[in-house]
């Protein structure tokens, strides 16, 4: 798959991706391995941006669907995503990679509100930025805040780092002999419901012209080879 030159990207990770192997929280191994990878794709010269879910802590959908009042529940989740930004915060920083928690809820004793110029000057300084709190309002997922981060940031493309390594007709887990697309348009995920991203969130991407790439976060060193045009992945796009 051969990707054009990117400056600027937003890297979208699940919370369940920082779990490891275990079956709730965070396992320090495993964001300490991601960072890794976010570090090798920095030193290529890339400005990034970083959303992380929250899965791996609470789901707000998750929460509601046993009785909890969604937005009560949404909440919950948004800080979830903040104690991930912060330990990805801390493993990036163990490394060197100087690094920028932005909150959409304002918790001024651990991170920074989400000031978009404020942002701009951290990543032209070098540092990478972490958006938390999803969009700060209820009844939005992460990827639907990963969407409208990367328009706000006019980033060159969105990478949603999963545990599959594209986007299928179907799901792969389930479907042995399921079909990996190696591009696909926006209509066409929205149409037939590929569950790439959330519609709002493929459909925001459209609207901006900001390319999606699928790809596994969870093989080592894939974020790079991806983004050299050697690893598998999916690019959804509008069709020429």
């Amino acid at each position: 798959m051969t990707l054009p030159r990117f400056h600027r990207i937003l890297l979208k990770l699940s919370g369940e991706a920082l779990m490891g192997p275990g079956q709730y929280g965070i396992d320090p191994d495993t964001v300490a391995g991601m960072a890794a990878e976010v570090k090798q794709a920095k030193e290529q010269g890339l400005e990034i941006c970083l959303v992380i879910g929250g899965g791996n802590i609470f789901r707000g959908m998750a929460g509601a669907a046993k009785g909890m009042d969604r937005a009560q529940a949404d909440y919950m989740g948004m800080l979830a995503t903040v104690m991930n930004a912060l330990a990805m915060q801390n493993a990036l920083e163990q490394m060197g990679v100087e690094t920028r928690v932005q909150s959409a809820i304002k918790m001024d004793q651990v991170c920074e509100p989400i000031i978009r110029r404020r942002a701009e000057r951290h990543l032209a300084k070098g540092r990478v930025v972490i958006f938390a709190a999803g969009v700060g309002s209820p009844f939005f997922t992460t990827d639907t805040g990963a969407a409208l981060r990367a328009a706000e940031m006019k980033c060159d493309a969105l990478f949603k780092g999963t545990s599959v390594d594209g986007v299928y007709d179907s799901d792969p887990k389930k479907n042995l002999t399921a079909k990996r697309y190696e591009e696909i348009g926006f209509d066409r995920v929205l149409a037939d419901d590929l569950k790439v991203m959330d519609a709002s969130a493929v459909a925001l991407c459209r609207d901006n012209k900001i390319p999606i790439i699928v790809f596994n976060i969870r093989q080592s060193g894939n974020l790079t080879k991806v983004l050299a045009g050697r690893g598998i992945a999916t690019i959804v796009r509008d069709k020429e």
